[in-house]
C-alpha cells in the first residue's frame, strides 16, 4: 500500500481514526462512541480517559483492518471538538475531573458577573468572541475555583489546561514526563483567552479570569513538522511517526474543503451546525453576532482569519427526537418520516436547549415548538426537525453577509446530515443558493490530514489540495419568494417566543 496520512478525528460523541492517499479519498475508518455525561440539567462531561481508550482503539482498529503497516504512515493530524476543556496532572497524567463540553452551560453566572463589568463583549476586540459559557475560558475559572486544590497545583505548574487536541496529543507523543503540551492558533482562539493580533495568551484576560499563564499550553501554528514531536514506539502506533497537524473541527473541515480564499464558505451539519467564511489574513470583526476566529496557519506563512457562526443544535435535535421522544428507531429514518408528509403543518421547532448561538447569543432562551394543532403528526415533527437546521443557517449567512459585504453564490456543505437530500434541497430554497456537496464529505477528517501532510511535503501546496476536490451533487433553489417570505417570517416569531424564559 502506498504512504498515507492518518487523521484523528475527535469528536462530541465519538473519535474516529481515518486513512488518507494522495488523492484526499478515505482509504479506511474506524469509529468508537464514548459516553455523554449529564449530572444535572445544564452540565454536560466528557471522561477524558475514555476518549484516549477511544483514540487508542481506533488506530489499532483501522491498522488492523487495513492490513497496514504502521510505517506506510507518514504523519499524524488531528482535528477535536472545540472548547471541550480539560485540565490534567502533568506528573501523573490523572484529569481533575471529567471535561466540560462545549454544550455545558454551569458558568452563565459567571458569565454574567463578568459581562455586568462591561458587556457580552468585554473581550470581543481582543478575542473576536462574546461573553458566552460556549468558550473554554470561563470553564477553566470554574473549575479552579470549584476543584479542591487545583488552584494550589495550577500555579505550580502541576496542573495543565487543554482543549482535547492538547490532551491527545500530549499522550500520542509520550504522556507523562515528555508528552508535547501545544495546542494550534485555531483551538486557542476559542478558549477567550488568545489575543488575535498576537496570536499569544492575553495576560490581561488571564488576569481578569485569575488563569495561572503556566497551566496553558504552548501556541503553533496548525501545520508545523518542528512542533511536537512524534507518536512513540510503546504508543497506540508502535512506531515513531511525525505528529504535525492540528485544527479544530469546524476549521479543519475548511481546510477540507479547499475554502482557501477569502469569500469562500463551507457549513457543516453535526451534533451542532457551523459555517466558516474565509476572511483573509486580517480579522474582521462582527457587528452581527458572529465570531472571528482563526481559519488556520499553516507552518512560517502568516495566520488566514474566518468568520464563523455556531449553531448549538443541529444534528442533536435529530438525536433528541429518536433517543428523548422515540419518534425514529435511527437518525436515518428521519428523512422517510419527514416526507410522509407535504409540509411541516405550521409549526416551527427552535431548539434552543442551551440557549440561542449565533446571532443571537441569549442564555436565556429555551426550545420551544410552536404552532401546535391536533392536525400535526410524527410526520410534522420530522420535518419541522430538519428545516430548524435550515432556518439557523439562514441567519447565519445573513449576519455573513452584512458583516464581510461579501453576497455568496455558493454554499459548500459537509456533515453527517448532508446525505439528507430533502434538508439540502430545503436548505437551497431558504438561502436561494446553491448547496454543493463534494464526493469525499469526510471534510473534517481530510482537513486534519491535509495540515499534517503539508508539513511533511506529502502535499506540496494548496494547489495540489485545491485539485482534490470534485463536486458529488448539487440542489438549486426553487422556492417561490412569497413561500419563503412566509416560512421565515413564522420562523422569526417562533424564535421572539424562546427568549426571557430563563430567569
Amino acid at each position: 500500500m502506498p504512504s498515507v496520512i492518518a487523521a484523528i478525528d475527535q469528536g462530541t460523541t465519538s473519535t474516529r481514526c481515518l486513512l488518507f492517499d494522495h488523492a484526499g479519498q478515505v482509504l479506511g475508518i474506524a469509529q468508537r462512541e464514548h459516553r455523554q455525561i449529564y449530572p444535572q440539567a445544564g452540565w454536560v462531561e466528557h471522561d477524558a480517559v475514555e476518549i484516549w481508550e477511544c483514540t487508542q482503539d481506533v488506530i489499532q482498529e483501522v491498522l488492523q483492518k487495513k492490513r497496514l503497516s504502521p510505517s506506510d504512515i507518514i504523519a499524524v493530524g488531528i482535528t477535536n471538538q472545540r472548547e471541550t476543556t480539560l485540565v490534567w496532572n502533568r506528573e501523573s497524567g490523572e484529569p481533575y475531573c471529567h471535561a466540560i463540553v462545549w454544550q455545558d452551560t454551569r458558568t452563565k453566572d459567571l458569565c454574567d458577573q463578568l459581562a455586568a463589568d462591561g458587556s457580552i463583549d468585554r473581550f470581543r476586540d481582543k478575542v473576536g468572541l462574546p461573553l458566552s459559557t460556549y468558550f473554554s475560558g470561563p470553564k477553566i475559572q470554574w473549575m479552579l475555583d470549584n476543584i479542591p486544590g487545583l488552584r494550589a497545583d495550577a500555579e505550580r505548574g502541576e496542573a495543565i489546561f487543554g482543549n482535547i487536541d492538547s490532551w491527545l496529543i500530549w499522550w500520542l507523543t509520550g504522556g507523562p514526563g515528555c508528552g508535547s503540551h501545544v495546542t494550534d492558533v485555531t483551538n486557542a482562539s476559542r478558549t477567550m483567552l488568545m489575543n488575535l493580533t498576537t496570536l499569544d495568551w492575553d495576560m490581561d484576560i488571564l488576569k481578569v479570569f485569575g488563569i495561572p499563564h503556566q497551566m496553558l499550553p504552548r501556541i503553533t501554528p496548525s501545520s508545523d513538522p518542528q512542533s511536537w514531536g512524534a507518536t512513540t514506539s510503546d504508543g497506540p502506533f508502535g512506531v515513531r511517526i511525525p505528529v504535525c497537524g492540528n485544527l479544530g473541527d469546524q476549521q479543519a473541515a475548511l481546510l477540507g474543503q479547499a475554502c482557501f480564499d477569502p469569500g469562500e464558505a463551507k457549513n457543516t451539519y453535526g451534533t451542532g451546525c457551523f459555517m466558516l467564511l474565509n476572511t483573509g489574513v486580517q480579522p474582521i470583526h462582527s457587528h452581527h453576532g458572529l465570531l472571528t476566529t482563526l481559519a488556520y496557519q499553516l507552518h512560517s506563512a502568516p495566520a488566514v482569519y474566518a468568520l464563523e457562526g455556531s449553531i448549538a443544535i443541529a444534528g442533536a435535535l435529530v438525536q433528541w427526537l429518536r433517543d428523548n421522544l422515540g419518534l425514529i428507531r435511527t437518525s436515518r429514518d428521519i428523512e422517510t418520516l419527514a416526507l410522509s408528509v407535504p409540509d411541516s403543518g405550521g409549526i416551527y421547532i427552535v431548539p434552543a436547549f442551551s440557549g440561542l448561538f449565533a446571532p443571537y447569543w441569549r442564555t436565556d432562551a429555551r426550545g420551544v415548538i410552536v404552532g401546535l394543532t391536533r392536525y400535526v403528526t410524527a410526520g410534522h415533527l420530522a420535518r419541522a426537525t430538519l428545516e430548524a437546521t435550515a432556518y439557523q443557517t439562514l441567519e447565519v449567512l445573513d449576519a455573513m453577509q452584512k458583516d464581510s459585504g461579501i453576497t455568496l453564490s455558493s454554499l459548500k456543505v459537509d456533515g453527517g446530515m448532508v446525505s439528507n437530500e430533502y434538508l439540502m434541497q430545503f436548505q437551497a430554497d431558504l438561502l436561494n443558493v446553491p448547496v454543493i456537496r463534494p464526493k469525499v464529505t469526510e471534510t473534517t477528517a481530510l482537513g486534519a490530514a491535509y495540515a499534517a501532510g503539508l508539513a511533511v511535503n506529502f502535499w506540496n501546496d494548496l494547489r495540489e489540495l485545491r485539485a482534490n476536490w470534485q463536486m458529488d451533487k448539487s440542489w438549486t433553489p426553487g422556492m417561490p419568494e412569497v413561500t419563503r417570505d412566509r416560512l421565515i417570517h413564522g420562523w422569526q416569531k417562533a424564535v421572539a417566543r424562546t427568549l426571557d424564559w430563563v430567569d
